[in-house]
């Protein structure tokens, strides 16, 4: 019987991802990973990491987002101008935003279908598409009798 430890799965992401496990990528990798697919701001995470005693500045979470998000970990999804979540399922999908209260839910890729896809321009090839519904709270409408 193997047994793991608790930043085994954390250190064989950074590896297979080309990154080098330093004690802050370690820490922030398995709260990201390691409770299963979320989504998270760099702000939660910050939190995250400060009420387990990890000393880890904001700007060195963000550092490590972006780190993370061009070794292919996750995906930043931008909601508003700065304000960006970072999606642990990199798998195609896309998003419900809630405006109300800022929460995000996965929709299965295969749940949308696009009609038409644009013609790209010459020499590029389409890479992804990110597609964020905003949802906000119907307004009850009181009808006068």
């Amino acid at each position: 019987m193997t047994i793991q430890r608790p930043y085994t799965h954390a250190l064989n992401r950074l590896k297979e991802a080309g990154l080098r496990p330093t004690r802050q990528r370690l820490a922030l990798a398995r709260f990201l990973f390691d409770a299963g697919p979320r989504h998270v701001t760099a702000e939660q995470l910050h939190s995250e990491a400060m009420a387990q005693h990890v000393k880890v500045s904001l700007a060195t979470v963000y550092n490590t987002l972006h780190q993370f998000t061009d070794a292919g970990l996750i995906r930043e999804i931008v909601v508003d101008s700065g304000r960006s979540y970072f999606d642990t399922n990199v798998a195609p999908h896309y998003h419900f935003y809630c405006e109300d209260d800022g929460s995000l839910v996965d929709i299965p890729a295969d749940a949308v279908h696009l009609a038409r896809i644009p013609n790209m321009p010459r020499g590029t090839e389409l890479s992804s598409v990110d597609l964020v519904f905003r949802l906000r709270r119907q307004q009850e409408r009181h009808v006068a009798a």
